[in-house]
């Protein structure tokens, strides 16, 4: 079995090497074939994830190269997880929305806007030279906003399935203060990427007892905390939301928070330079301690039961995806791509049902997937128009004169990125 990484030199890659190591029995992958423009990086992780591999005893071979075409041909499955104009443009995602009152954050909100816009023609050219080489592979598709890159990706026709680590962070989560193991924890877990809420905590499975009741009253105030959110909110809805709800249900206060310390991207960056010393160091062998902060919890595990899945080596699975709506959600457009449970095996993804979504959440959902509809327009077809119309709609603006004054800043901002701008 070959797979390819199309931004292999990112810094997560280790994560998901040593998730291949681990893992192995549940997918047996021969050739694992790292793509990256930045041959720098490329070296230095493809050295460490060898090492990685060697050290728990997996014979695949890892390769490296920048040439896109020679990297996915004849591979199984493609994992896309690259970042189009790199951590300075996460900076000026991240900084310029503060300039209008609005949340700068890298998939939420104008900020996630400009992601999109950038990424969604250059994952498309990657998925059509995918298709050339071997049109029944399979995309998982880890890059930001997932939920509008995957859409773009169904829409066109490739056989893909979105992926996220929030729904598995909080299983795992959830499994520790249950003292269970993970795979007996079942998430009612339903929205859109980064727009998702825990409605029940299920223990041995879709049918299991709900314990988020229990959870919410023994450990309210500790996920409340790791939420940053009071813990009588998360008491009154009932649920867990995930922690980009923040964003909407607390905006005024991250936008003060955003405006008076460094941005996650500053961070990211400085940490990224530390990692990258760390993997040139011939005698590490494992993934560093460090990587844990660098965002991407278990998505190496995730990401290897989903591919499992979709090869037909794990045998079918139920997991939290993002695909097509399909009538899941009544309210959205069957195209619309939602996040929640679905039973995944080479066929695709098809998401399971779930009970009636409480007006209080449909309506958020409705509206931002309103707003990811019009993102997608513009990142298809550009021009200044469709991206105001976008911001205007996005439940974080909303407003005529902020959405304008955004639209003037992203364009100013991602000029080399947009050829219609």
């Amino acid at each position: 079995m070959k797979l390819a990484v199309i931004g292999g030199g990112s810094t997560y890659t280790p994560e998901l090497i040593d998730g291949f190591a681990r893992l192995r029995d549940t997918l047996p992958v021969a050739e694992l074939v790292l793509v990256d423009p930045a041959a720098g990086r490329l070296e230095l992780v493809g050295g460490l994830a060898r090492r990685i591999l060697a050290k728990q005893g997996h014979d695949g071979l890892v390769t490296t190269t920048s040439d896109l075409d020679a990297g996915v041909d004849g591979a199984d499955a493609v994992l896309l997880q690259l970042r189009v104009g790199g951590q300075a443009a996460r900076q000026r995602d991240e900084t310029w929305p503060l300039e209008c009152g609005c949340v700068g954050q890298e998939t939420t909100g104008a900020g996630g806007l400009a992601k999109a816009l950038r990424t969604v023609p250059v994952v498309l050219d990657i998925a059509e030279r995918v298709r050339r080489s071997n049109p029944r592979a399979w995309i998982i598709d880890f890059t930001n906003p997932v939920g509008i890159v995957t859409r773009a990706l169904l829409r066109a026709g490739h056989r893909a399935v979105g992926l996220c680590n929030v729904a598995i962070g909080f299983q795992r989560r959830f499994a520790r203060l249950l003292d269970a193991e993970p795979g007996a924890v079942h998430l009612d877990h339903v929205g859109l990427n980064h727009l998702t809420w825990e409605r029940g905590v299920r223990l041995g499975g879709p049918e299991g007892a709900d314990v988020l009741p229990r959870l919410l009253a023994e450990h309210g105030d500790a996920l409340a905390a790791d939420l940053r959110l009071p813990r009588a909110l998360l008491d009154r809805l009932g649920v867990v939301p995930s922690y980009y709800l923040r964003y909407f249900y607390a905006h005024d206060e991250v936008v003060h928070e955003l405006g008076t310390k460094p941005s996650r991207a500053a961070e990211v960056t400085a940490m990224e330079r530390e990692l990258l010393a760390m993997y040139g160091d011939p005698a590490l062998d494992e993934k560093p301690e460090l990587l844990a902060k660098r965002g991407g919890a278990f998505y190496s595990e995730a990401a290897v039961d989903l591919a499992a899945a979709l090869l037909g080596g794990g045998g079918p699975a139920t997991q939290v995806v993002n695909t097509y709506n399909a009538g899941t959600l009544p309210f959205l457009p069957d195209d619309a791509v939602i996040e929640a449970q679905a039973a995944v095996d080479p066929s695709g993804a098809s998401p399971l049902a779930v009970p009636e979504l409480d007006p209080l959440f449909a309506g958020l959902v409705a509206a931002v997937t309103a707003y990811e509809d019009l993102a997608l327009d513009a990142a298809l077809r550009g021009g200044r128009d469709r991206v105001f119309k976008a911001l205007l709609a996005h439940p974080l603006v909303g407003q005529y004169a902020l959405a304008e004054g955004l639209t003037d800043r992203l364009i100013a901002h991602n000029r080399e990125h947009l050829p219609w701008a």
